[in-house]
């Protein structure tokens, strides 16, 4: 047998490691910053680029997209060149993948401190990356698939057809979420509106938690666990079952994020459906990859990289029992908006993301450089201090969360809340957020030692890291159909185009049956006659509250609870959003709900809560906003908003032409009313004029700045509808 030798390309997994650790310091270090801010809400006082709101999809994007997304394709190269005996398809490729990902990592650290974003989770980001990204990823795709075409190995295996499904889900979930309508350079609008946009969105954000973080590190799992253990895989079988049933299931739950909500209760019900039944694949998972470590127990009493993995697959068993435990609607009720929410994503992230991510890291780096692995004691303490930092950090989110949901609906016998003040639930979780700052500087800490180890590890290695030669025979043809005694899947695990087709099949028939029908059938959104367009002020307003990232702390969803609608008001109509390019739901509550505070407070009170909420609400944990108000920046660009409101018509928005035409003077005309309510106030006139005469701020009026049309939107919030002109139109549909 004729053997063919050739070269892996070890040089683009060194370059990923190496972005996998500079990034996960990064988007640790953001966190951290962001978890004292709960602490210490005015730690950045008055500079805008370091407001929590702007931070927090920094630090999203850069644990999930910069530290995991650089994992992801270390492993995958590494991989997936052993497992298919044959280089890379395209070293070319293989360096376009990596540069242009840093590229875009690097972008978006620029552009989300500055404001520039969609506002929707995970997928913050504005459109010129938006296309950045999907120009990347396909280079991605074409290499592995490339790769997989003069592979030398016949079959596939598993960890391979993670990677496929990896591949094509999240080609499909970037594309259709991302789908957008520019307005200039950074600035765009989701096509989709309101609860179709919420659909849309929560199906990408739990299928990226799936095909981003889930899928690619099953498949990571499925190689380096065998490896670092010297133990075939448990059950091939199961793997075969764990794959098919995972990526055709999972597609179905992302409307389990939205229980409750406006969204058609038919919707709701599928994602719950699909929720519990995703409980049975990702055990079959998880318990795969703990029985491939039997009889390798004592090794991992004493191997830091095994110790990694299996605190990483067991965080991957407890996360995936939560999700469907969180899914079903009377565990759902108290959980959703809470810091149990965030509990939850942390035990994924921290646990299976990040331990994986350690271990593959500390077995990948001696194999590289030929070396021994400066410290196992090191690796250990990491391994210590990175379990405590866990618990240190879920363990008091989940008590927050249930003293919040407790408090939120407890009534006095009289029917009244019991905490009516809202900020009474804040400060009672205090001590929580101090241990959850706390755990969170372990599992930096650990990180750092992570760095010192590896540092030393190649400062001390005498080799560099080189292409490494192999040899395999190369790949004969054999018959396309079934031969005798030749099971269903052995044979597709040697046809990569058509498993290809099939996992495409598999994870679109979900997104199918849910998604047209809300957005072809008109009955899933009725109509609200009194619902109207935001005004060009209160449209301005809606996107500076966008840029300053308030939908990360404040929800506009009123759920149909009795001490929600106490607390807040009418619960919330799916027609009330239809002019919403993008829907601001939420899925955190750090301050209360606002989708009815329009008309509840004076707009003296709304500019005092921004410039400095600690004076209107007393120990409130939010951060002022004076970037708003003084200063040259605070002067409200309004070169916009003529191409804003064009570019809303033509996404449905019925605005007139001559509304269009007549933006500017109605700005002016709603603006000057705004400021005629502010300087009738003595007390609002006192404070301001002394700020604003000690900072020598003289350049624009009052009715030209930010603060007036982030006023103007809060105060037309929940004010379109009245419960009784819903109940007749209601009827009469």
């Amino acid at each position: 047998m004729e053997m063919q030798q050739f070269y892996y390309d070890n040089k683009i997994v060194k370059k990923f490691l190496y972005a996998t650790i500079l990034w996960g310091v990064v988007g640790m270090l953001v966190g951290l910053i962001l978890a004292f801010m709960f602490l210490f809400p005015n730690m950045t006082d008055g500079v805008s680029w370091l407001s929590f709101g702007r931070l927090r999809p920094l630090h999203t994007n850069a644990v999930i997209f910069a530290f995991v997304g650089n994992a992801i394709f270390a492993g995958v190269y590494y991989s997936t060149q052993r497992l298919l005996k044959a280089r890379m398809f395209s070293d070319l490729l293989s360096n376009i993948n990596f540069w242009g990902w840093q590229l875009i990592i690097v972008g978006a650290a620029i552009t989300l401190p500055l404001g520039y974003s969609s506002s929707k989770e995970y997928a913050e980001l504005e459109w010129p990356f938006d296309l950045a990204i999907a120009v990347i990823w396909v280079a991605f795709g074409i290499n592995l698939i490339g790769t997989m075409i003069k592979r030398r190995q016949r079959h596939l295996y598993v960890a391979i057809w993670f990677y496929i499904a990896t591949f094509v889900t999240v080609a499909v979930l970037h594309i259709f979420n991302n789908l957008e309508l520019p307005v200039s350079s950074f600035k765009s609008y989701s096509v989709y509106a309101g609860v179709q946009d919420a659909l849309v969105q929560w199906w990408y954000g739990h299928n990226a938690v799936a095909f981003f973080l889930t899928t690619p590190f099953l498949g990571l799992m499925y190689y380096f666990v065998p490896k670092a253990a010297n133990r075939p895989v448990y059950s091939y079988r199961l793997s075969i079952v764990h794959f098919w049933s995972l990526i055709f299931i999972y597609i179905w739950a992302g409307p389990h994020h939205l229980l409750y909500t406006a969204l058609p209760t038919w919707a709701q019900s599928l994602g719950t459906t699909f929720s519990i039944m995703l409980l049975m694949p990702s055990w079959g998972g998880m318990i795969n990859g703990l029985l491939t470590l039997r009889g390798a127990w004592d090794k991992v009493r004493t191997d830091p990289v095994l110790k990694f993995m299996v605190v990483a697959i067991t965080g991957y068993g407890m996360a995936t029992f939560e999700g469907p435990m969180l899914s079903l609607k009377n565990v759902n009720a108290i959980a959703h908006f809470t810091d149990w929410i965030i509990a939850h994503v942390h035990v994924g992230a921290l646990a299976w993301n990040g331990f994986l991510t350690f271990g593959m890291i500390y077995w990948l780096v001696p194999r590289l450089f030929k070396t021994k692995l400066h410290s196992i004691g090191l690796a250990n303490l990491h391994f210590w201090i990175g379990t405590l930092g866990i618990m240190l950090y879920t363990l008091p989110l989940y008590v927050a969360g249930f003293a919040q949901a407790s408090m939120w609906k407890q009534f006095n016998p009289d029917g009244t809340l019991v905490y009516g003040n809202f900020l009474e639930t804040v400060t009672e979780i205090m001590p929580m957020y101090w241990m959850r700052a706390i755990g969170g500087t372990l599992y930096l800490s650990g990180m750092l030692i992570l760095v010192f180890n590896v540092v030393l590890t190649i400062s001390k290695a005498n080799h560099k890291v080189t292409d490494e030669l192999a040899e395999a025979p190369a790949l004969k043809r054999v018959s396309k159909s079934r031969v005798s005694g030749e099971g269903w899947h052995t044979w597709l695990e040697r046809k990569p185009v058509l498993l290809t087709i099939y996992a495409t099949i598999a994870i679109s028939i979900g997104g199918i049956v849910q998604i047209i029908p809300t957005l072809v059938v008109k009955s899933n959104i009725p109509t609200i006659s009194s619902v109207k367009p935001y005004t060009p002020l209160e449209l301005e307003g809606r996107d500076l509250y966008i840029r300053e990232g308030c939908v990360g702390c404040h929800s506009q969803m009123v759920r149909p609870f009795r001490s929600e609608v106490e607390r807040y008001g009418e619960y919330s109509k799916a027609g009330e959003y239809v002019y919403d390019h993008p829907f601001l739901w939420g899925s955190k509550r750090t301050g209360p709900d606002l989708h009815r505070v329009g008309g509840k407070y004076s707009d003296n009170w709304h500019f005092n809560h921004m410039y400095d909420p600690q004076t209107t609400s007393s120990g409130s944990i939010m951060p002022s906003y004076k970037w708003l108000i003084v200063g040259e920046g605070a002067k409200l660009d309004k070169s916009l908003t003529e191409k804003k409101m064009e570019a809303m018509v033509s996404l449905g928005v019925p605005y007139t032409e001559e509304e269009i035409a007549n933006a500017q003077a109605s700005m002016l005309e709603q603006g000057k009313k705004i400021e005629e309510n502010l300087y009738s106030d003595p007390d609002f006139v006192a404070s301001y004029e002394a700020d604003k005469a000690a900072s020598g701020d003289n350049f624009v009026e009052m009715r030209n700045r930010e603060i007036v049309a982030m006023i103007a939107y809060l105060q037309r919030l929940g004010t379109d509808i009245k419960v009784k002109d819903i109940v007749n139109e209601t009827a009469q549909n």
